[in-house]
Parts: structure tokens; C-alpha cells; sequence
């Protein structure tokens, strides 16, 4: 129930249900040819199946009555803030601590996953979190993450990119719910066991899906990437930061396929992943005497991590302690850091988080 008290921290919010979760609930104004009439008791009628009015406080009544009057409208705006501070102990101010099903419910991660910069960024902190974490997260928790993981299989199954990455995740997702489900009787799992038979299941439907999803061939008479001189077709390979992406690229044509057999290129992505002290470990020569890169590639991944490479990230600001998404477009035209910063140059102060980073900030 939000707070009532009649003092500078304000009579509270009001909050509503969505399918994300409860979300705040505020009033914006809007000209409605100088109609000044607004009575309360009409916005909690037409609002009553979702929003929760409990027992207003005299002063609190009023207060909103002034807003709505100030305001000229009746218009509704559901704010969701893209930042949280991350709290790890008490204080005076501030009582608890943040949990990392908190910060998932407030960092709007349902809006992310539809910015292609951001969508690998999410799906990687998803699969992370299925790996390790489900556990610590909260009932409401776990409805958000089951609700992104919908929507991002649903982008999928239309827009037919990335089925690998969701794939793989689906996978692991699986594959640590039914060790969870066996050891029901430990309580390891937070809600109704029947619950999470039930996102077995859909998780496995999901599965069949992507499994049966078959991308049709597009028909152009336009330049295709075969048309390219060789040298360009060679410097697209080279762009890519992901193995899996150059072998099935090499598949399509004879040409490309040739191009990414090439010893140089995989001694590049070698290097960009890997350390060198890493290769002399794990030395592969070929019959030929060669080193032999990608075979060597494989070998080293399943002993060290791979470079992560994002599009866009979550950021912290050491001088708040908050964790937030930046976005650069507002950044650039109205100076806005995306969060509420007090440092004289807040940029000095942002830092770049890993989707691992973001899961050991809330390890206590």
C-alpha cells in the first residue's frame, strides 16, 4: 500500500496492473478546451478493475484533487523508470537491500529486447540467469522473465533472426528446471511446483517451434552478397566476432565456403577471444606442420570464456550506485545521462556492465 503520511515525501503513488507487473500510475496534462471540472470518485470508476485505490488519507485526497486541477486532464500515463539504485546494506536514508528480482522487474527489460543492439545483451543475461539464479528469483520475478522470454521467442518465430542464440537458452533453461524439479522436495524452487511443470512445458513447446521454423528464401533481382568481389565477401568474414556465424556463412555458396576455411581468419578470431599465453597451452599443429586456428579455436573455448561483444549495455554510475539503461540518442540531444546523476561530469563516472557483472552485483 503506498505511503500516506502528510509530510515532504508526498502522499504516495498509485499503481496499476499490467501483464508486466504493476507499474506507477501518474496523471499528465492535456488542453480539454478549458473543462477545470475533475472529480475524483469518476477517474476511480472508470479505473476501478486496475487501479488500487485502498483508503485515502483526507490530506492525500486533496492533494490529488489539486493535481488533477492543475493538470486540466484526464489523461493517463504509465511512467516505468529505467534505472534502479543498487543498494547492497541499510542506512539511515534507506532500509533493505536491492535483490536481483527487483532490479529485473524495474530495468524494463520487455522494451530492450526490441532494440537490436540490446537484444544479444538480454538473451545472454536470461540464459545466465536460468543457469544460476532462478532460484533467487522472486514470484513476481519470475513472471517478468517468463513474460521477456514470450516475447522474445514470439520476435523470433516473426522476424525468423537469432533463432540460435534462443535456442541455446532454451536449452540450458530446460535443461536446469528439470534438476530443479527432481529435488522439489529441498524447496529449492520459489511458487507451486505445478507452476513449473506447466513452464516445462511451454518451454519445450517453444522449442518444437524453433525447431520446425524454416526460413524461406528470399527472392531478389537486386546485388546479392555472391555478386561482391571476392575481397569484399573476404572483409565480411572478418567482421564477424562469432564462429558458428562464419561456418554456416561458408555454407551458402562454394566461394564463401572457401573464404571461411582461411587459416588467417581464424587466427584473428583466435586472437580477438583469446590471450596468447592461452595458445601455448593448447598448441594444435596440423599434419602439414601448421598451426591449425580453428580447430584450435574450438579447443580453447571450452577451457576459457570468450570475449563478449554487445551493441549496448547496462551502465553503473559509481557516484549514485545506480544501474541504468544510457540512452544516446537523449544523451546527445538533451544532455540526459539516464538517471538522475548529481556528479559535476557524470560520463567519468559511467561504467559498462557485463550481463555477468550485472548478476554479481546483487551476490551479497
Amino acid at each position: 500500500m503506498p505511503f500516506l503520511g502528510q509530510d515532504w515525501r508526498s502522499p504516495g503513488w498509485s499503481w496499476i496492473k499490467t501483464e508486466d507487473g504493476w507499474k506507477r500510475f501518474e496523471f499528465y496534462g492535456h488542453d480539454l478546451g478549458g473543462n477545470n471540472e475533475l472529480d475524483l470518485e469518476e477517474m476511480q470508476e472508470e479505473n476501478k478493475e486496475n487501479l488500487f485505490v485502498g483508503d485515502v488519507c483526507e490530506v492525500a485526497t486533496k492533494k490529488r484533487k489539486k493535481d488533477f486541477f492543475n493538470n486540466n486532464t484526464k489523461s493517463q500515463f504509465f511512467y516505468q523508470e529505467k534505472w534502479i539504485y543498487v543498494q547492497k546494506e541499510s542506512t539511515r536514508e534507506r532500509h533493505g537491500y536491492c535483490t536481483l528480482g527487483e532490479a529485473f522487474n524495474r530495468l524494463d527489460f520487455s522494451s530492450a529486447i526490441q532494440d537490436i543492439r540490446r537484444f544479444n545483451y538480454v538473451v545472454k543475461l536470461l540464459q545466465l540467469i536460468a543457469k544460476s539464479q532462478l532460484t533467487s528469483l522472486s514470484g513476481a520475478a519470475q513472471k517478468n522473465y517468463f513474460n521477456v522470454l514470450e516475447k522474445i521467442v514470439r520476435k523470433v518465430l516473426e522476424d525468423q533472426q537469432n533463432p540460435r542464440l534462443i535456442k541455446d537458452l532454451l536449452q540450458d533453461l530446460s535443461s536446469t528446471l528439470c534438476i530443479l524439479i527432481r529435488e522439489v522436495g529441498k524447496c529449492v524452487l520459489v511458487g507451486n511446483i505445478n507452476i513449473w511443470v506447466c513452464r516445462l512445458e511451454t518451454i519445450l513447446s517453444w522449442q518444437q517451434q524453433l525447431n520446425n521454423l524454416q526460413i524461406p528464401k528470399q527472392v531478389t533481382n537486386g546485388m546479392t552478397l555472391s555478386d561482391l568481389p571476392l575481397h569484399m565477401q573476404n572483409n565480411i568474414l572478418y567482421k564477424f566476432s562469432d564462429a558458428w556465424d562464419i561456418i554456416n556463412l561458408g555454407q551458402t555458396t562454394p566461394t564463401l565456403h572457401m573464404l571461411s576455411e582461411d587459416r588467417q581468419l581464424w587466427k584473428q578470431l583466435c586472437q580477438f577471444h583469446f590471450a596468447e599465453k592461452q595458445f601455448c597451452r593448447h598448441l594444435i599443429l596440423s599434419e602439414k606442420g601448421h598451426v591449425d586456428w580453428k580447430l584450435m579455436y574450438f579447443t580453447l573455448q571450452k577451457y576459457y570464456p570468450k570475449r563478449e561483444q554487445y551493441g549496448d549495455t547496462l551502465h553503473f554510475c559509481r557516484h549514485c550506485s545506480i544501474l541504468f539503461w544510457k540512452d544516446c540518442h537523449l544523451a546527445l540531444l538533451f544532455k540526459d545521462s539516464g538517471h538522475p546523476c548529481t556528479a559535476n561530469d557524470p560520463d567519468s563516472c559511467f561504467t559498462p556492465v557485463s550481463p555477468q557483472h550485472f548478476i554479481d552485483l546483487f551476490r551479497f
